[in-house]
Order: structure tokens, then sequence, then C-alpha cells
């Protein structure tokens, strides 16, 4: 068991356990099609993603990200479109949980290294497995391999780990 302490723009002295291998023992429900390291090579977030706490992380994940040192900047989005919602709205609705206050994508880097908390796991598992429902929407109205069909529906399930561009 190993201790990662947290010291960045959004967490002081925030600690975690990673108990399980990394890339391993995940949630029989919970099957991502990417990796942390893949979404960040294809381009997410607009490249505004873990830029100050890339320390908590594999450098190895890092390599070929598409990154922003100043502001979001779609055109680093692999459909180069904005499929994200500002963190402010995501606080408003209560999606975000206080030790990962990034959001979805802070909580799943932190899994797949190896964090595990039973609770909050089941829940973004759950909001994992509803997003899926975009890929229903791409399917019927998209000639299959079609990338510019539906881009930003393609974007967002990127940000979920899905691979759009396999549909």
């Amino acid at each position: 068991m190993k201790k990662i302490t947290v010291n960045d723009s959004f967490q002081q002295g925030y600690e975690y356990y990673l108990v399980e291998m990394e890339g391993q023992n995940f949630d029989s429900e919970f099957n991502p099609e990417l990796t942390p390291s893949d979404m960040l090579e294809l381009g997410v977030f607009g490249g505004k993603y873990l830029n100050d706490c890339q320390n908590e992380f594999p450098k190895t994940w890092f390599l070929n990200a598409k990154l922003s040192n100043s502001k979001k900047d779609i055109n680093l989005n692999f459909f180069k479109v904005d499929a994200s919602l500002p963190l402010k709205i995501w606080n408003d609705k209560g999606w975000i949980y206080s030790d990962d206050p990034r959001g979805w994508f802070q909580w799943y880097c932190r899994y797949y290294r190896g964090r595990r908390l039973e609770l909050e796991d089941k829940r973004q598992i759950k909001r994992w497995k509803a997003f899926r429902r975009h890929i229903g929407a791409i399917k019927k109205y998209c000639e299959p391999g079609d990338l510019n069909c539906r881009k930003k529906q393609r974007q967002a399930l990127l940000h979920w780990a899905y691979d759009s561009l396999s549909i």
C-alpha cells in the first residue's frame, strides 16, 4: 500500500492510499475503454486538466498529452469542440465529491492508479454507466466511422473514457 500526498492549487495535504495495482482489479461493472493516458493523448478538456498536479500521476501519462499552459484551448480536443461544462456548474449541481474537487476525471485517474473509496466508487461508476446513453445516439444518427457526425457527443464520450472513435 502506497501513500500519496497531494499539494496543488485545489488540495493541500490531501492523502490517499493506492490499495490496488495500477489499471487492475476494477469493479466488474466498470470497463473504461480508454486509460487516463489515452485520454490525455487524444485531447480532452481543452488541455486544461491536471496541469498543476502532474506530480501526483505517472510521468508517462503526460509524454504525449495535449496540454495547454495558459487557458482552455478546444483545438487541443480530439474533435476540436467544447464538450465540457464549467466546474462551477458541476459544483452547483452537487456532482463534485470533496476528495476529488476537479471532478470525474480526477476520480478516474486516482481509481485507475489504485485508490478505492467504496461509496464514491459506486457513485462514479453509476454516473459513468449512465453516460453510455450517448453511444446509442451516435449509433442511431451516424454512419459507422463518420467522425464528423455528433462531434460534441463524441468528445464528451472521450471525457468519460469511452472510445467514440470506434463507433
